[in-house]
């Protein structure tokens, strides 16, 4: 996200509906592409963040929480979760995963 910041925050999409049955008025507007772009990124960042300092029972909501973003973000560059899945496939078939947890640490 670029040095300014913005005001709000980028939610799911039933928080207003949430907040409206919680007897409270939310104060929403509609980001057009280029924010929602920013907002998503930004999300992310606080998302893998809350991950990172969760412990282990919390991390898998955290994880759904960062899967859902990455699949907003990848569907703003035209990559369905299909389409992500196949690439990810691709990717661990050609350079492998990282279930042997095998660490580098340069060359000789």
């Amino acid at each position: 996200m670029s040095g300014n910041v913005l005001e709000g925050k980028l939610v799911r999409d039933r928080i207003p509906e949430i907040i409206r049955d919680n007897g409270e008025e939310p104060v929403t507007y509609i980001a057009d592409r280029e924010e929602y772009r920013q907002r998503l990124e930004a999300k992310l960042l606080e998302e893998v963040d809350e991950f990172l300092e969760a412990d282990d029972e919390a991390r898998k909501g955290e994880a759904a929480d960062v899967l859902e973003v990455l699949l907003a973000l990848v569907a703003e560059i035209g990559v369905d979760p299909d389409q992500l899945e196949q690439i990810r496939c691709a990717k661990a078939h050609e350079r492998g995963g990282f279930a042997d947890r095998v660490v580098w640490t340069g060359n000789r």
